[in-house]
């Protein structure tokens, strides 16, 4: 079979005296091939003798493709800077075709990404400014959500019954598996943290107390309180964010049904209710991760375990735990549906609505820890 023979690519600029500059093309124009480049046509433009129009001449040029076209946009441009006339009636037809349709639309001024660096003070204010509006939107949602609430307490508040226990299934029943193992495994961290160091001073019976005490007062509430916004908020940001994506809140409101009374509140309900019954749960379950290396490692008796951590409960410290936990099932809730309800219009929008709940949740159990812990003290509680 025959092939064609390469031939490679060539470009000889002719300038005359009276103006006019040639461009002789010459072989194999292909973007494969090593092309000659336009800044060479560039610089004979520039130089001291005054070009006022360019011509082509291809009568030798045996095969092109796109590279030709890059090539000569590129000369066009130069002679479109330069205020030269550029004549292409040498060329071939199809590239005359190629290149009137690539300038037929003139490239839109910005219409290129630019990038630059923006100053810090502008950077800073913009964050001020962010982070403002965020606050209020936080605060507008946090009071729509107790307005609801209140309407809720007096009867008025509409939402299907359904929903509220379908929540309350998913929120407790549901969650008890995962909660069991990491209450019995927090139970077991504690017995092992209390016994290390109360053995050295033979006070182990005393590893009752602290893990007693360690799970009922906080360490319970809490380890369900993230468990919870990992898995509940996390699920509550996702689910109301794809409704927004779909644009089904805007149906309900466009419907003139509350989104705060009908998606919300019966969420902030579930978690309400069940947050302090699975703290009790968890609980009970640390005070057995506690048990097992109390009788098992240490050999207390299974009846002095438990008398010494009836001895250390009291009704104060239980009732504190159910507060945190209660606090944090709001909190949880609240965090999980504003994430939800901020969510953009895309997919990618939905996970990070789901990450953001997480992550305020969490951020919001550690503070008002804190905060419950300070106002316990002071109190003298």
């Amino acid at each position: 079979m025959n092939q064609k023979a390469f031939v490679p690519s060539g470009l000889n600029i002719i300038s005359s005296p009276d103006g006019f500059l040639w461009v002789r093309l010459t072989g194999d124009w292909k973007i494969g091939n090593s092309l000659p480049s336009a800044d060479e046509v560039g610089k004979k433009l520039t130089e001291g003798t005054r070009v006022e129009r360019v011509a082509f001449d291809t009568s030798e040029l045996k095969a092109w493709d796109s590279g030709l076209l890059t090539f000569l946009i590129k000369v066009k441009e130069f002679c479109s800077q330069n205020k030269i006339q550029l004549e292409v009636e040498g060329l071939p037809e199809g590239a005359r075709g190629l290149l009137k349709l690539a300038s037929a639309v003139a490239e839109r001024k910005g219409a290129r990404k630019e990038s630059k660096s923006e100053p810090f003070l502008s950077l800073v204010g913009g964050r001020a400014i962010e982070f403002y509006r965020s606050t209020i939107e936080i605060v507008r949602f946090i009071g729509e959500a107790t307005i609801t609430f209140a309407k809720f307490l007096l009867g008025k508040a509409t939402f299907r019954r359904v929903d509220l226990f379908l929540l309350l299934q998913e929120c407790g029943a549901q969650a008890l598996p995962v909660v069991s193992l990491i209450s019995i495994l927090l139970g077991l961290i504690l017995g092992f943290v209390g016994a290390i160091q109360l053995k050295m001073f033979g006070a182990h019976l005393f590893v009752a107390d602290v893990v007693a005490i360690g799970m009922v007062r906080v360490m319970g509430a809490i380890m369900t309180g993230i468990i919870m916004a990992g898995r509940t908020g996390a699920a509550f940001a996702a689910q109301l964010g794809t409704m927004e994506v779909n644009e089904e809140i805007g149906a309900l409101k466009t419907l003139g049904i509350s989104p705060m009374e009908f998606l919300v509140l019966p969420r902030m309900i579930a978690l309400v209710i069940m947050m302090p019954l699975l703290c009790v749960y968890s609980d009970l379950l640390g005070i057995l991760g506690g048990l097992i290396v109390g009788v098992g490692m240490l050999d207390l008796g299974l009846i002095e375990y438990l008398n010494r951590t009836q001895e250390a409960l009291n009704l104060t410290t239980f009732g504190i735990g159910l507060f945190h936990s209660a606090v944090f099932g709001v909190l949880v809730a609240l965090s999980g549906c504003l994430r939800g309800m901020q969510c953009g219009r895309s997919a990618s929008a939905v996970g990070y609505a789901a990450t953001s709940a997480v992550v305020t949740s969490i951020v919001s159990i550690i503070v008002a820890t804190a905060v419950i812990t300070f106002v316990c003290q002071v109190l003298g509680i």
